[in-house]
């Protein structure tokens, strides 16, 4: 029992000792032109220096492209060379940019790619990440203990997914579809939602030392699947979804599955611990967020 004791605490220390980071969200990858508008000022800085190019002026849209190695926007009707090929755009005051019809957390990151293409970052903490996420993938007027293991299965695949560079050669870590996760931002952002993130802040599945890529889906049409042996961490189980029709891979944690779980009483804890195994609980460090 005391070796299993010290053995549980270097395990956690390890997992508060996570580099300290946000994610990074590719809103627009390899496009010709990007707009972009801000609710307050805004700053545009040269990613590469820090130096201070130019100011936005609030609630109107500029746009962007990649012309050679640099980066032009248009500016009263003038286009002007930033002369560099990434910029970071920043609200001078708490506020919030917006592009995509969207308006989001953060800062945005605008890199050229060459060919005359350029990509759209959103770099923001993880948490507020997560709050445009459980809204995008889930209901917000579903259970809450179904909302809180949404935010928690969220968060682990966006933490795995980030450790395993999945997107790392386009300059970020995850996309706002459901190639990754649906995320909408903080226009799509709920009260019942964010306390559903709030509620869960920081809390991951691990295995070995590792924060678990959480596959979810929409429903399985009464039991789950699972994609290969070495994710040891799925299972097949009854999803508790044979009321509405199969939609989704099938893997991990059923969506409707864990709304009607918790409908019949069970946590969050206790719905993910019925489609995922061989997994322990943690907590990331506050610095993840810095």
């Amino acid at each position: 029992m005391y070796i299993r004791r010290i053995l549980l605490i270097i395990f956690i220390m390890f997992i508060f000792c996570l580099k300290a980071e946000a994610v990074k969200i590719g809103l627009q990858a390899n496009v010709k032109e990007i707009k972009i508008a801000s609710s307050v000022s805004a700053e545009i800085y040269d990613e590469y220096n820090n130096k201070l190019l130019y100011e936005i002026r609030p609630m109107k849209y500029y746009e962007f492209k990649s012309k050679g190695n640099s980066l032009i926007v248009n500016i009263d009707r003038k286009n002007i060379n930033l002369n560099t090929g990434r910029i970071r755009i920043k609200t001078k005051t708490p506020g919030f940019l917006c592009s995509k019809k969207s308006w989001y957390r953060g800062t945005f990151i605008i890199q050229n790619r060459g060919d005359n293409l350029a990509t759209l970052i959103n770099d923001i903490q993880l948490e507020d990440y997560l709050k445009g996420v459980v809204p995008s993938e889930m209901p917000s007027k579903w259970n809450i203990e179904a909302l809180k293991a949404q935010a928690i299965a969220a968060r682990s695949y966006a933490v795995a997914t980030t450790a395993a560079g999945k997107h790392a050669s386009q300059g970020f870590d995850l996309v706002d579809t459901t190639a990754d996760q649906a995320y909408g931002g903080a226009s799509a952002e709920k009260k019942t939602t964010t306390k559903a993130v709030e509620d869960t802040k920081g809390i991951v599945l691990v295995q070995n030392k590792k924060v678990l890529p959480t596959y979810y889906h929409a429903s399985s049409g009464g039991k789950t699947k699972v994609w290969s042996s070495d994710d040891s961490f799925l299972q097949s189980v009854v999803s508790f979804d044979s009321n509405v029709k199969k939609n989704g891979h099938g893997v991990g944690m059923s969506q409707h599955g864990a709304n009607n779980m918790a409908a019949q009483g069970y946590n969050a804890y206790q719905i993910l611990n019925h489609f995922y195994k061989d997994f322990k609980f943690a907590k990331l460090s506050d610095n993840w967020n810095l």
